[in-house]
């Protein structure tokens, strides 16, 4: 379907200028609630990526946003607008929410000015959205001919056909391959660079990582997290994946640094340990190995990803585990 600065965690606001805001959004379907009350905080000119598990209500909520469900209780602005009134903004949203519509046996470039026709558009904007989206080389290609990937970025071109200041994309990379991802990614981070505020909606933490600079977390219907990226992983406690050289050792090993005020788990291959630093740095846990006569084979602190964010804050094994609260006639 295709329509035309400090860290902030739940219940706080930001000063910055907003594109959406909501306050104690909810949606229920009978006795089951989808969204419960989420506060939204959303700067304008940021790429916010919109994560949780499946079934989480990311879609439900994009949907409120977009006028196409109704909330049961709460209110918000998206773009100056009142969400109360969907036609005060709409006209400056577009959105891909699940798998975009075309016509099969019409061209790319057909598909999109039948769009503009119906929307009342300029025929002049069609090539410069499909260049855009890196398709004006194949526009007079049957839309049927489209890979997954070439057949999302047309539904993004025809998202950008009124030149909206807020675009919403629901789960955009689901399904393509390592290389469509990779061009996915890149035409996402390109809006950044023309003021368009982007919401975009996964699954996979890790895949919201390599493009947003701003992240709203979600799960089971409630809001976990929001703000900038890089303040959410300055919060992670810093680990350190460690191996004696000789296998003998781990054990002795793993008491010295449970006595320092480390927390130790077991790590990934034979003699490894994971730790976390208890306020210790690598060259300390160096120094406490060496004092005992262990030689170390392996000490590297672990990548800090909004992924472990997620696993803390939730207190959950899993990012993508389905929560069973979004209704499927919804999503």
């Amino acid at each position: 379907m295709v329509i035309g600065q400090a860290e902030q965690r739940t219940g706080e606001r930001s000063a910055a200028p907003l594109a959406v805001s909501t306050d104690g959004l909810s949606k229920r379907f009978g006795d089951r609630t989808v969204v419960d009350n989420v506060a939204l905080a959303i700067p304008a000119g940021a790429v916010c990526g919109f994560v949780g598990p499946n079934g989480a209500g990311k879609t439900t909520t994009i949907r409120m946003l977009l006028g196409l469900v109704r909330p049961t209780s709460g209110s918000g602005t998206i773009l100056g607008g009142r969400l109360s009134e969907p036609a005060s903004y709409l006209n400056k949203v577009g959105a891909l929410i699940e798998s975009p519509a075309f016509y099969p046996q019409l061209s790319g470039r057909e598909n999109l000015k039948v769009l503009a026709r119906l929307g009342r558009l300029p025929l002049a904007a069609v090539d410069p959205v499909l260049e855009r989206s890196g398709l004006l080389a194949r526009a007079g290609d049957r839309y049927r001919s489209y890979s997954l990937g070439m057949k999302q970025r047309l539904g993004i071109a025809a998202a950008m056909l009124a030149g909206p200041e807020l675009l919403i994309l629901d789960e955009p990379t689901n399904g393509l391959d390592p290389a469509g991802i990779v061009e996915m990614r890149s035409l996402i981070r390109s809006f950044a660079g023309d003021g368009i505020t982007v919401l975009v909606s996964s699954h996979l933490i890790s895949e919201i990582e390599q493009i947003c600079d701003h992240v709203v977390m979600i799960r089971a219907g409630r809001l976990v997290h929001q703000g900038p990226v890089d303040a959410l992983r300055a919060t992670q406690q810093a680990e350190y994946l460690i191996a004696p050289e000789h296998d003998a050792d781990r054990d002795r090993l793993a008491r010295l640094l449970q006595e320092a005020g480390c927390t130790v788990l077991p790590g990934e291959g034979a003699g490894v340990l994971l730790v976390q630093e208890g306020g210790l740095g690598a060259a300390d846990v160096n120094r406490l190995a060496t004092q005992y006569g262990i030689t170390l084979r392996q000490l590297g602190e672990r990548t800090r990803s909004l992924e472990r964010a997620f696993f803390a804050l939730t207190g959950s094994k899993s990012a993508d585990v389905p929560d069973d609260q979004e209704l499927g006639a919804i999503r």
